[in-house]
């Protein structure tokens, strides 16, 4: 923790000849457990926050942030690595499969209410039908049962 501002470092002085913020005994303080950047949620360290992490990089929503923490806790030799490869194929490859992937199921569902709906007149249109030809049958009857009378 340097001043009030907690910050990712790291003791390893060969990780400082590979850019990692080395922590500085006179002004830094090395705290055995860090909670991490946003109040810990932004972390690798369960498979939970993990995925949260990585999606927030493939979303781009401050996916830089991210990589300037690892930056300086590990270096920034072999970080860019992952993560250019995680933006470019996770945001622009794969969050378009999913929007697709969402798209399709969402028509095939407005196909199904559509056919749905059709069906539904057309049981309509059939009781109608039905209906009314017995009504017509009935009609036809009490006017025959009529003349018959006369």
């Amino acid at each position: 923790m340097e001043g009030e501002q907690a910050s990712p470092c790291n003791m390893d002085a060969e990780a400082e000849d590979f850019g990692a913020h080395a922590c500085q005994e006179n002004i830094s303080m090395c705290m055995d457990h860090w909670e991490g950047p946003n109040s810990g949620i932004t972390s690798f360290d369960n498979i939970g926050f993990a995925m949260l992490t990585v999606f927030q990089c493939i979303t781009m929503e401050g996916w830089t942030a991210i990589l300037y923490w690892t930056n300086d806790a590990l270096g920034n030799r072999w970080n860019w690595i992952y993560f250019i490869p995680l933006i470019v194929l996770g945001s622009f490859f794969m969050l378009n499969l999913v929007l697709g992937v969402l798209s399709g199921e969402f028509s095939n569902e407005r196909t199904r209410v559509e056919r749905r709906a059709a069906y539904r007149k057309a049981k309509s249109k059939q009781l109608f039908t039905t209906a009314f030809s017995f009504y017509l049958k009935w009609i036809t009857q009490a006017g025959l049962q009529l003349t018959d009378i006369a």
